[in-house]
């Protein structure tokens, strides 16, 4: 295949081409550059020479200095400024709030978790967060016009600009209250997104659905909220509601929007009682007390072949057979991927929801797949999307203000 070769000065283009490159190559040399961007060796030592003068690139020393090199002219190495920047990231849970700051080879420096009340009023919200991500970069020893990109998840829709819609009952309100505002002198981008977009993101970078364009990711912890994507784009809707699961209140064997922890637990505790009254052979998941029991134990139970307890998650996987039958019907993704700290064991409700999965649906079924990124899928996914935006809008932006002053 035939490259075309750009000469001439150095515009954005160049500029933005050894950028891209730069971003993901380790230590390079102007050849590299040169041909991976497709520009001449002229061309290309310029916009190198750009970027270390904003500080993006720095030079190392020859390869003969560095004793890689035995003969002839020793070739100039770069590779990108690790202090050029960094990314945080928040996921702004209901009960908690976790945030991290990472560098721009996407090594997290510093992770920090604290716990919130639900009963929070806007203000107090507002004022939490932003006291948490300054106090995680002070953690980190990192100074604010060191942040390049910062991208939150909220448990809300949110619109391209970052605002969610109002709730019925103030709930969108305050889990996103007012962030794009409360954030935006904090970073050179701020970005606020739905958290189960940000799990697709996460899954989409380094997970389930690495070089898939068509899935779904389905956050399925305490409440249901879906991330999705359609021949590569992330969908977002006229008011971010693309992937919001309330419609389930609707759907029968569903009926509602909660998470699969909440249902394996409300299946369990209707299935100890009735068997309640059968006091032989009381064991495993029928001999726990009902108000203690937690979806994670069904699970376990289940995986060991406990009868009840397989009982109960072919009970769900069936409910999950119908979600993502509504999900196929609706955005025929090639996979849905089953997200958060519930996916570790979930794999017993994926088994029994595969079963009946190809009835719920009259296009090809999706694979259904258990997540392997755990409970810090949005936290990853806000890093993923903080570094794409250093890379594609901040780290640019400052190479032109360095070249314009």
């Amino acid at each position: 295949m035939s490259q075309t070769v750009v000469d001439g000065g150095t515009g954005r283009a160049s500029v933005d081409g050894v950028l891209n490159f730069a971003w993901d190559a380790g230590i390079f040399t102007a050849t590299d550059a040169m041909d991976a961007a497709s520009l001449t060796r002229s061309t290309a030592i310029e916009a190198i020479d750009t970027l270390i003068a904003a500080g993006v690139l720095r030079e190392l020393p020859n390869a003969r200095v560095a004793g890689e090199y035995r003969a002839g002219r020793p070739a100039r190495r770069f590779e990108l400024q690790p202090d050029a920047g960094v990314v945080v990231a928040l996921d702004a849970g209901d009960t908690h709030l976790t945030a991290a700051v990472a560098d721009l080879a996407g090594a997290t420096l510093v992770r920090r978790q604290i716990a919130v009340s639900p009963t929070q009023t806007v203000d107090e919200r507002r004022a939490a967060i932003v006291d948490h991500v300054a106090a995680t970069l002070a953690d980190a020893d990192i100074p604010r016009e060191r942040v390049l990109a910062l991208c939150a998840g909220v448990a809300a829709p949110v619109t391209m600009r970052g605002a969610s819609p109002p709730h019925p009952e103030g709930f969108w309100e305050r889990t996103n209250p007012g962030l794009i505002d409360a954030l935006t002198e904090w970073a050179d981008v701020v970005e606020v997104k739905n958290d189960a977009q940000l799990a697709a993101a996460a899954e989409g970078t380094e997970g389930g659905a690495v070089g898939c364009r068509d899935y779904v990711a389905l956050l399925a912890g305490e409440r249901l909220g879906a991330g999705v994507v359609i021949d590569g784009h992330l969908l977002h809707g006229a008011h971010g509601g693309v992937g919001e699961m309330f419609a389930f209140d609707f759907i029968r064997d569903v009926d509602s929007a909660f998470g699969l922890g909440p249902s394996l637990e409300r299946h369990a505790r209707e299935a100890i009682a009735a068997a309640a009254t059968d006091t032989t052979a009381r064991r495993g998941l029928a001999a726990m007390d009902p108000a203690r029991v937690h979806g994670r134990d069904v699970l376990e139970l289940a995986a060991a072949g406990d009868p009840m307890a397989v009982q109960v998650t072919e009970a769900i996987g069936h409910v999950l057979a119908r979600i993502v039958g509504v999900l196929g019907n609706m955005f025929d993704p090639e996979r849905v991927i089953v997200c958060g700290a519930i996916a570790d064991g979930i794999q017993p409700v994926l088994d029994a929801a595969q079963k009946t999965l190809a009835a719920q649906i009259h296009l090809p079924a999706p694979t259904l797949l258990r997540s392997t990124l755990g409970g810090d899928v949005v936290i990853r996914g806000a890093l993923a999307r903080a570094r794409e935006s250093a890379r594609t809008v901040a780290l640019p932006h400052r190479v032109a203000r360095a070249q314009a002053g």
